[in-house]
């Protein structure tokens, strides 16, 4: 897994935790959809890279 990967999945994970909170403030419930996908995409992605790397020899 290379460098910038990661750091687009942190960054993927990080975009929906500030847009969940952005949802919940103004009780927009498309808002809060949308940064909970984003954050949890961006998690399922580094754990998927996190399992590529164990295996690897």
């Amino acid at each position: 897994m290379s460098v910038g990967q990661t750091i687009k999945h942190k960054t993927q994970a990080f975009k929906g935790r500030f847009t969940e909170r952005i949802g919940r403030t103004t009780r927009n419930r498309r808002l809060q959809r949308e940064g909970r996908t984003d954050r949890v995409a961006g998690n399922l992605k580094q754990s998927g890279d996190k399992a590529k790397n164990a295996f690897k020899p």
